[in-house]
């Protein structure tokens, strides 16, 4: 399934299917599945199992009031986590272009490097992000794979690590580079809008190997990052793994698993976002993630 939050004309947020180019009301099929998709992650697999059952229905007994063109409704996040937990320095490439331009460690790291966002920085497609030169002159981009967890997680080993997994996202690890304090990444990653988060959460069985999808992501319509999550330092299994031996994860929360190379900062001269740029993060399989850079002031 390919789940969104959506809102159709400006009224409470949906949970929908987005198939194809349509979007499903799941409420407006007349079942009584849960009404939001953090409601429906914790629901658990029997909720999560009659729903792709009544999408996988008839669809021309759908009503036609449960069935919208994408086009024509707004898109949110799909849900807000109670906890985004952001992985650092996750990719080879992405460690020496740090170490050359933010004065990280030219080491490999050898256990993941974790910092976390508020869940008030999450803002979905189509939104703003938020551009404030009275806090920072350079606003960076990163695309990253965002895996959501399904059911809860507390010292899982990596072998059981993949069944606690509900589905993947993408996040743009919004950076303002100036804002590190003593080494400490929570402000510099944690403002509002810092964490652009969707369009879609498509769930695990729809992905066939998440350890091998294309990273793209584009400023302007001008190529910035590519790259591909075998590539990663510490897969999947080893973050989730490494986060809940002492962390607890809950159905909903996000691990934003790192950035390929390309990012601002690393480059010569460094590039940073301004208000008036696009900034797209496309994941293979999962679609692409558009956010303007408005000025906040």
């Amino acid at each position: 399934m390919r789940l969104v939050t959506f809102t159709p004309d400006g009224s409470a947020p949906r949970l929908g299917a987005q198939i194809g180019d349509r979007v499903v009301d799941i409420a407006a099929l007349g079942t009584d599945a849960p009404a939001d998709l953090l409601a429906l992650i914790q629901a658990g697999s029997q909720a999560q199992t009659e729903v792709a059952a009544l999408l996988a229905g008839d669809a021309e007994a759908w009503p036609a009031e449960a069935v919208h063109d994408l086009a024509a409704v707004t898109l949110l996040a799909p849900l807000r986590p109670g906890k985004v937990i952001g992985v650092g320095l996750n990719y080879v490439e992405h460690v020496e272009e740090s170490s050359r331009s933010l004065d990280t460690a030219k080491e490999l790291p050898d256990r993941p490097v974790l910092f976390s966002k508020p869940s008030t920085a999450v803002t979905g497609p189509g939104h703003p992000i938020l551009h404030n030169g009275d806090l920072t002159r350079q606003l960076d981009w990163e695309c990253e794979l965002a895996v959501v967890i399904g059911t809860k997680a507390f010292r899982v080993s990596e072998e059981d690590a993949w069944d606690h997994i509900f589905g993947y996202s993408i996040v743009n690890d919004i950076s303002a580079r100036d804002q590190r304090r003593s080494g400490q990444w929570f402000f510099s990653k944690g403002q509002d809008s810092y964490c652009p988060f969707g369009p879609a959460v498509v769930t695990a069985d729809e992905i066939e190997d998440p350890l091998n999808l294309d990273l793209h992501l584009a400023v302007n319509g001008h190529t910035k990052q590519k790259g591909n999550t075998r590539d990663m330092l510490f897969r999947i299994p080893r973050l989730i793994a490494d986060i809940s031996s002492g962390v607890t994860l809950e159905p909903g929360d996000v691990i934003a698993t790192g950035s390929p190379s390309g990012v601002g900062a690393g480059m010569n001269p460094p590039e940073f976002l301004r208000p008036g740029d696009v900034v797209e993060a496309t994941i293979q399989g999962i679609g692409t993630l558009s956010n303007p850079v408005v000025d906040a002031r």
